[in-house]
Parts: C-alpha cells; structure tokens; sequence
C-alpha cells in the first residue's frame, strides 16, 4: 500500500465543488498526466478541450440534462475522440489514411485512448485533494455539444469530467467482488458467477437502505437490469457516421 494506491482506492464521484477555481498550473499538470497515458501505437487519438467560459459551462449543464456540478466546478474538461489531426498529419506526410480512421478498429482505438488519457487526469487530480466525476450525459446531445464546442469532422465529444475542491464528502459505493471481474486462464462459470453476484444484489440493497434511511433498496443486479431494459441514445450510430467514424 502506497499512496497512489491509497488515492485510487479512496475514490468516490464528487457532485457538489466549492466555488474555487483551479489555478492554470494545475490544469497544465492534469493535462501533462493525460498526455503521459498509454497510446496505441503512438496515435494520440484525442483531443481534450477546457471550459472555462462560464457561458458555455452552463449550456453543456444543459444539454447534460440540467446537472449542476457540470456549471458548477473549479474546472471543466471535455474529452473528445480526434482524428482530425491525423487528417492534417496525412496532408503532411501525403498519404491517405480514410479506411483507418472509418475502421471500426479505429474508433475503438479511439475510444481507448481516450479513456486511458482522462482516467489519468483522474488520478493525478485525487492525488492533488481533488475531486472528480465523469459526465456521460454530454451524449444525450452530441450533434448540439459538437456544434457548441465547433468540433470538425471526426472528432466526437465523447464525455467530461468536473473538478474542483470537494465540498461534499460521499461513502464509497461498493464494487463487484474480485471474483466477480478477475478470471484466472479462463472465463468464470455462471454457476459459479450466480451465487457472487446475488451475493452482492444484497450488499448493494443494504448499502442502499442506509444512504438513503430506507427510502431505496434496490440492489445492483435489480437497479442495472431497470437502467438497461431500454437502449439509450438509439442515434449514436447515425451521429458517429456522419463525424466520418465507424464506417466499415
């Protein structure tokens, strides 16, 4: 157990920052840490974009679906997939790369990489006393978040991440047991996988019954099965089409 171990395991999302902006060293640090993640083959498939405007905070907070801590945060990322660039990367080295970036091999490289660069901006941002929460629900509309943040042709918004100075402090939600997400050699067997997570559909109603004094009880497997009975954003597809992505 070190620090940085300590950090990573004490994290929690944060929906509620007081009203203390983060100094612009701190922004290039978490940046730097970004730009330090792993990379598929050098590729850099990302772009991160800071909002600092406060205008353009509070119109993201809405298109998110009206949540606060998107406006109301010490600083705001946007992280984007982007192969724009190598477009223009093309144009210099005078090669065509269209089928790799329409590739769906591409776009999960993308999207990878995208992922690998803001969980590091997490990281180093706890590690500073920070508090963090992705935002996924810039996607609820992403042609009017791409038009807002001018984004060109193969670069999509893909989620944000509030940060600032915690002004609340949440318990630690559970996770899944280890056995339930680590595989030795192989894949786990259902019937060995069934009785850990009803295990933890009773853990997870319990941990609910005492956070919210009894008023939900709703377990994991009951409260994801609820959330994914239907698909979300259905006009996805379409959108990552017309950013000339996911094509072939």
């Amino acid at each position: 157990m070190n620090e940085t171990i300590k950090s990573i395991l004490s994290h929690r999302s944060i929906r509620r920052f007081k009203d203390e902006p983060i100094g612009q060293d701190t922004v290039e640090t978490l940046i730097r840490c970004a730009q330090a993640a792993s990379t598929s083959s050098y590729q850099q498939v990302y772009s991160i974009i800071g909002i600092e405007e406060q205008s353009i905070k509070d119109k993201l907070a809405e298109l998110a679906g009206s949540q606060t801590y998107v406006a109301q945060n010490g600083y705001f990322f946007v992280f984007c997939l982007d192969y724009h660039r190598h477009q223009l990367m093309a144009q210099i080295a005078g090669q065509n790369v269209d089928d790799t970036i329409k590739s769906k091999e591409g776009f999960m490289v993308g999207m990878i990489d995208v992922a690998l660069a803001a969980q590091n901006v997490a990281v180093a941002a706890e590690s500073l006393g920070l508090g963090i929460v992705y935002i996924g629900g810039i996607r609820n509309k992403l042609p009017e978040v791409s038009e807002l943040l001018r984004c060109p042709d193969h670069v999509v918004p893909l989620f944000g991440m509030a940060v600032g100075h915690p002004d609340a402090s949440p318990g630690l939600k559970p996770r899944l047991p280890q056995a339930a997400v680590f595989h030795k050699n192989q894949y786990v067997e259902d019937e060995k996988a069934l009785p850990i997570l009803k295990e933890f559909e009773l853990q997870t109603a319990e941990y609910y019954r005492e956070r919210t004094g009894g008023a939900r009880d709703e377990g994991w497997a009951t409260q994801m099965a609820r959330v994914m009975s239907q698909p979300k954003r259905t006009y996805m597809k379409e959108f990552i089409e017309s950013k000339g992505l996911d094509k072939q």
